[in-house]
């Protein structure tokens, strides 16, 4: 399958175009209000955040990716993945993420994704699920399709990085050791793909074989460049980032310093938990039955 025109010629992309300056704006009216103004630091993370999205959605990289070269595809993901989340959650006062968080089924989604092994399983789902033949053909041709693959992808990252981010209300305490060992399984299990990219015969994806149009590299180099690219990039980013999170343990260790502080936000994160517990537990009493803890 070839795709018109030329690999550099501009598209308007017109669902991230609208969607990244209502998320900018978005962003200066919730943290207007005193107790939720972010600090300059805070507001440097997610300004740079939102620059990092653009460059990823939009052109060119965004067009390269969407019809021409595979390796486009995986630079874009790998900014959506390990760039773009954690710079907007940084970004965001606590206040603001316990506000956007509150909703029971987001708490519910929250509380899953800060466990290591489901979001080892969900990480590793999302990531080779959205790269097989039939799911790269399909976002080649259909933008929607493609918007949708990229929200995914930026969603698969916020699980990523949600065990080792402290930020987030009511996320399970674990270790230094724990959240570094965690990244590095994190590092090796979904991009087990990278390898089948560098050793393959052939090129795999129909929907960037263009012979010679982008850069004058074939295929199938396309192709194992792109798996050098998406093993070495993660395993850099997220071993660095393991490192720093152990060295600081260890540091610490032996002191208070070691564990996080228990914030409010976290203890009336699992009282409202407990009451929705209790209420589920008091819907599926029926009329007569004692009071769940009886017994005869």
């Amino acid at each position: 399958m070839m795709a018109a025109g030329h690999p550099l010629d501009w598209h308007f992309h017109v669902f991230w175009s609208i969607a990244l300056p209502l998320l900018l704006i978005a962003y200066v009216v919730a943290t207007r209000p005193e107790g939720q103004r972010a600090s300059n630091r805070q507001v440097l993370s997610f300004v740079t955040g939102l620059i990092v999205f653009g460059v990823a959605v939009l052109w060119p990289l965004g067009d390269l990716a969407a019809h021409w070269s595979l390796l486009a595809l995986v630079l874009q993901r790998l900014l959506l993945m390990l760039a773009v989340p954690p710079l907007l959650v940084l970004g965001t006062p606590r206040p603001i993420l316990t506000r956007i968080t509150r909703p029971p089924p987001v708490d519910a989604v929250l509380r899953i994704a800060v466990r290591p092994i489901p979001a080892i399983a969900i990480v590793t789902v999302i990531a080779v699920g959205s790269l097989t033949t039939d799911a790269v053909s399909l976002a080649a041709r259909s933008e929607v399709a493609r918007v949708i693959v990229q929200c995914l992808i930026l969603g698969a990252g916020a699980v990523l990085w949600a065990p080792v981010m402290t930020q987030l209300p009511g996320a399970k305490k674990i270790t230094a050791l724990g959240r570094g060992g965690y990244l590095i399984v994190q590092s090796i299990v979904p991009s087990f793909l990278s390898i089948v990219w560098i050793f393959a015969k052939r090129p795999l994806y129909p929907a960037y074989s263009h012979h010679g149009t982008v850069f004058d590299m074939s295929p199938r180099l396309d192709q194992q460049l792109s798996g050098f690219l998406a093993k070495l990039s993660t395993i850099a980013v997220l071993w660095t980032v393991a490192f720093i999170i152990m060295t600081r343990g260890h540091v610490f260790a032996g002191t208070d310093d070691e564990t996080e502080p228990l914030l409010w936000t976290d203890v009336e994160r699992e009282i409202e938990r407990a009451e929705r517990r209790d209420r589920r537990v008091q819907g599926m009493e029926r009329p007569g039955d004692p009071p769940t803890g009886w017994s005869n």
